[in-house]
């Protein structure tokens, strides 16, 4: 349809809307802090745990590389422990941040100290971890723990939260773990680069959330190369090699015949995307609310933004960090299923509804889901921002002052 059509028929949708209303600012999750010692009380029989583990392991960053590694285990007897994996269900559910941190601070992070050089580790409680690691389903396990658990809650942008720590004497398996060949064959070969090994999964059906465990554990690349990799690194690693793999895919491909707008909202983060003929070009701005934990200080929106163009980044990106990744992929594997390239600009508004981290997850779910529904065409360009531009809490110079594509158009404030 039209994009004039489409901005003013544009509302949100049930489901997003019940999204909305469940996201008021319930802190609540402090009170349910004194449920999860409860339960954490009732797990432990003695110094011991037994229980089914999430096939999701965490590798801190701290220290490295000597690092700590954990198995994360639902404390629960009768939680569905897949249902506790960072996933892309999480948002088909509906879940809020509420529910992502209920399900994460019901798990127990069980861990040890270790070298990240795990290239011959098959034992011992690494050993254990990467087996949880490269099983299609949640395996049963036996943790022996040393002293009480620390309750407190660790929030990163980037990775999921994690709950409850405690220091593990061991882990032992409570049954052999099931692993996908696809995932043998990468262990098998081990001349196979970490980059290669990655993109052969995601073609093989994995999807990003798979390979980010198999990665951290230290199972992916060359035999001698095999390390832990942290959490937070491997995530945002798995999003760039994947995103890299569809967009050289591309390069080739014919581009988009019109000007698209897509957009949704999902736990306080609205997006609006604009797809445009022309050459891969990407650029991620991400707008932060004022006086909210990602902008607490400021009277006004905080802008960031990274971009790429044909040939990709030579660098890391510093400002938007892994929500560009994130993003970006999403973007290649709408076009990729089109087999069309395109100038494609990404706007994220963090709004204040958006009151704790729950991982990048939700960016990369965001702007995927952003391609179901209907979507507005504009004439040019130009028409797609005209359109936009109320929509969205920051005007246009500031927006030009941040975005290479906006600033690109060379066109005076009148024109909007």
């Amino acid at each position: 349809m039209r994009l004039d059509d489409f901005i003013e028929d544009f509302q949100r949708d049930e489901a997003a809307e019940k999204r909305r209303l469940a996201e008021e600012k319930s802190y609540e999750i402090t009170e349910y802090l004194d449920d999860v010692e409860r339960e954490f009380q009732q797990a432990v029989q003695g110094d011991s745990m037994f229980g089914s583990t999430a096939p999701e392991v965490f590798v801190g960053r701290s220290g490295y590389p000597d690092v700590s590694t954990g198995v994360l285990s639902p404390m629960g007897g009768d939680a569905d422990a897949a249902d506790f994996a960072t996933s892309g269900d999480w948002y088909q559910q509906g879940y809020q941040i509420d529910d992502v941190l209920q399900r994460r601070t019901g798990m127990l992070n069980s861990t040890r100290s270790a070298k990240v050089d795990v290239s011959d580790v098959w034992d011992g409680f690494v050993g254990t971890q990467r087996e949880v690691a490269i099983a299609d389903h949640p395996v049963d396990v036996e943790v022996g723990l040393d002293g009480t658990p620390d309750i407190d809650i660790s929030l990163d942008d980037i990775s999921t939260p994690t709950g409850p720590r405690a220091r593990a004497t061991n882990a032992d398996l409570a049954e052999n773990p099931h692993v996908p060949r696809p995932v043998e064959k990468t262990l098998e070969d081990d001349d196979w680069a970490a980059e290669g090994a990655m993109t052969y999964l995601y073609r093989r059906g994995f999807d990003v959330y798979d390979i980010n465990t198999i990665l951290s554990a230290g199972a992916l690349g060359q035999g001698h190369n095999r390390k832990l990799v942290p959490t937070r690194w491997s995530i945002t690693a798995v999003d760039d090699t994947v995103g890299k793999f569809l967009r050289g895919g591309l390069q080739h491909s014919d581009t988009v015949d019109e000007v698209s707008v897509w957009t949704n909202e999902y736990m306080g983060n609205r997006y609006w995307v604009i797809l445009a003929p022309g050459n891969w070009e990407f650029e991620l701005v991400e707008m932060k609310a004022p006086e909210s934990v990602w902008n607490p200080a400021a009277g006004d929106y905080y802008l960031s933004s990274a971009h790429e163009g044909w040939e990709g980044r030579t660098g890391y990106v510093e400002e938007t960090a892994g929500a560009y990744y994130a993003s970006r992929l999403a973007v290649l594997e709408h076009l990729q299923e089109r087999d069309r390239q395109a100038k494609a600009l990404v706007l994220r508004e963090v709004t204040d509804d958006y009151w704790a981290p729950v991982g990048v997850w939700q960016v990369r779910e965001g702007v995927r889901h952003a391609f179901d529904g209907e979507h507005g065409v504009a004439e040019s360009f130009r028409g797609a921002l005209r359109g936009v531009l109320p929509q969205v809490p920051v005007p246009l110079g500031r927006l030009r002052r941040k975005s290479n594509l906006v600033a690109g158009l060379q066109t005076s404030i009148t024109d909007f």
